[in-house]
C-alpha cells in the first residue's frame, strides 16, 4: 500500500507543500549486496579445477577458498527449465516449463509462458530498488517470439531486467552470434578478425554495464545474471584455449573418471567410499552401446 499523501493542497500552488514520499520509487535495504550469478551450460561438476577437474580455474579457485562450494543442487537436466527453476524458485512445471523453449506445447506445465505468479529473482529485486542485468544466452522465450516483430512478453526486459545483451535462442555462433540488446537485435560491435570472440564480448559488455551503474547510481545495490554459451553447441573456443589443453584429456573418458574421482573425495567434493558406476562401454570395441554388447559386435 502506498504511504498516505502528508502535503498540503490550496488554491494558490504558493500555498501547498508537496510531499513525495507517496510516489518515490523503494529503496534498497541500507548494505545491501551486489550479487553476480555466473551460469554454464552444459558443464560436468568432474571438469573443474575446485571441484578437481582438469580444466584450471585460478579464479574460480580463488572464490572457492574464500567462501562456499556447494554440493548438493537439483537440475531438470534441461537448460530452459533449469534456468526458469534458478530464475523463480519453483518447479520447471509450475514455471509452465517441462522443456527447452523448442519443445513447448499446448499442455498446462509446458506451453513456455511463465505464469504472472511465478516472479523472477529480477522482479523481486527491481522492486526492491536493485538494478537487474542479463547477459548472455536466454532460452526462456517460446519460438514464436523471436522474430522482430513478436511479442517481448516473456523477454528479459518483461521479466525484472533493466538491461539485456545475449542472445534469445538455445545456441549461437561465438564468431558471428545471433545479438540481441534489451528488446532489438544488433550487430556484433567488431569480428573475429580483430578479436571477437562472444564470451570476451559478454564480459565487456558486462563491465560497461556496471561502470554506467557507477557512473550514475553507485549507490544503488546490482544483481547480475551472466550465461555465457560457449560451453554448450558448437563448441567455438578460441585457438589459445584448444591449443592450451591440446593432449590434455587423450587418456579418454575411462581413465579421466577414475583420475578424478580420487581428487573430488580428496576436495570433499565426494564422501568416502564412493564408487564409480559400472561401466557401460562394450569391452571388445571400448563403445558405449546402445543395446547390450555381445562380445564379436562391430
Amino acid at each position: 500500500m502506498a504511504a498516505e499523501f502528508d502535503g498540503v493542497i490550496q488554491v494558490d500552488v504558493r500555498d501547498s507543500i508537496p510531499d513525495w514520499k507517496p510516489y518515490e520509487l523503494r529503496r534498497a535495504p541500507e548494505g545491501a549486496p551486489n550479487v553476480l550469478i555466473v551460469l554454464y551450460d552444459d558443464t560436468g561438476l568432474a571438469a573443474w579445477s575446485p571441484y578437481g577437474g582438469r580444466i584450471n580455474m585460478p579464479t574460480m579457485q580463488r572464490l572457492a577458498d574464500n567462501g562456499l562450494t556447494y554440493t548438493q543442487w537439483h537440475t531438470s537436466a534441461l537448460c530452459s527449465p533449469t534456468r526458469s527453476m534458478f530464475l523463480t524458485g519453483r518447479n520447471h512445471h509450475v514455471n509452465r516449463c517441462a522443456a527447452i523453449m523448442e519443445g513447448t506445447n499446448g499442455f498446462p506445465g509446458a506451453a513456455g509462458r511463465l505464469p504472472a505468479e511465478c516472479a523472477t529473482i529480477a522482479q523481486v529485486l527491481q522492486d526492491n530498488g536493485f538494478s537487474t542485468f542479463w547477459l548472455g544466452k536466454n532460452h526462456n522465450v517460446p519460438e514464436e517470439d523471436l522474430a522482430p516483430g513478436g511479442s517481448r512478453s516473456e523477454w528479459p526486459l518483461q521479466k525484472g531486467f533493466d538491461r539485456f545483451y545475449g542472445f534469445i535462442g538455445g545456441e549461437t555462433n561465438s564468431w558471428f552470434p545471433d545479438l540481441v540488446e534489451d528488446n532489438h537485435y544488433v550487430e556484433q560491435p567488431y569480428g573475429p578478425e580483430d578479436g571477437y570472440h562472444l564470451s570476451k564480448d559478454l564480459a565487456e559488455q558486462a563491465m560497461r554495464m556496471l561502470r554506467d551503474q557507477q557512473a550514475s547510481n553507485p549507490s544503488k545495490p546490482w544483481f547480475m545474471w551472466l550465461c555465457p554459451g560457449a560451453n554448450h553447441a558448437p563448441h567455438h573456443s578460441p585457438k589459445e584455449y584448444v591449443e592450451r589443453y591440446r593432449g590434455a584429456f587423450d587418456d579418454g573418458y575411462e581413465a579421466y573418471r577414475e583420475w578424478v574421482l580420487e581428487r573430488m573425495v580428496e576436495k570433499g567434493i565426494l564422501p568416502e567410499g564412493t564408487a564409480l558406476t559400472r561401466s557401460t562401454r562394450c569391452p571388445t570395441t571400448r563403445r558405449t552401446p546402445l543395446t547390450t554388447c555381445a562380445r564379436g559386435s562391430p
